[in-house]
């Protein structure tokens, strides 16, 4: 009976984090100096204007954020997709960076951490 239990248990907790967005990849371009431009790829259950990934910020290594990109509709059939910020302005003077993107229903994702040294 135990068994059954933490099976349904352990199921029911998978099917509600498959919901919650997630980043998938992200692929950053220094155009020149300070100005990048940031591809992110969101994988997410969109299932309508209710329930979909809205968008993504960048927030340097104090958790502030320092550019969004919001996503104006839901991509339900387009899984995983990815959009860019161009033009984004993140510091040469910063080393560490997050992304962190965003769903209508569960709010925001685990953070993303990305090393600009590496880039």
């Amino acid at each position: 009976m135990y068994k059954l239990l933490i099976m349904c248990l352990l199921l029911i907790g998978q099917n509600v984090m498959a919901n919650e967005v997630q980043i998938v990849n992200v692929k950053m371009h220094n155009n020149d100096g300070d100005e990048y431009r940031v591809d992110v790829t969101l994988l997410h259950g969109d299932t309508g204007w209710d329930h979909y990934a809205d968008g993504w910020e960048i927030l340097d290594k104090n958790k502030k954020v320092i550019a969004q990109r919001i996503l104006g509709h839901p991509h339900v059939n387009e899984q995983p997709f990815t959009r860019s910020l161009y033009r984004a302005k993140i510091s040469q003077h910063e080393k560490l960076i997050y992304i962190r993107a965003h769903d209508k229903v569960h709010g925001y994702s685990e953070l993303y951490k990305i090393n600009l040294n590496k880039q």
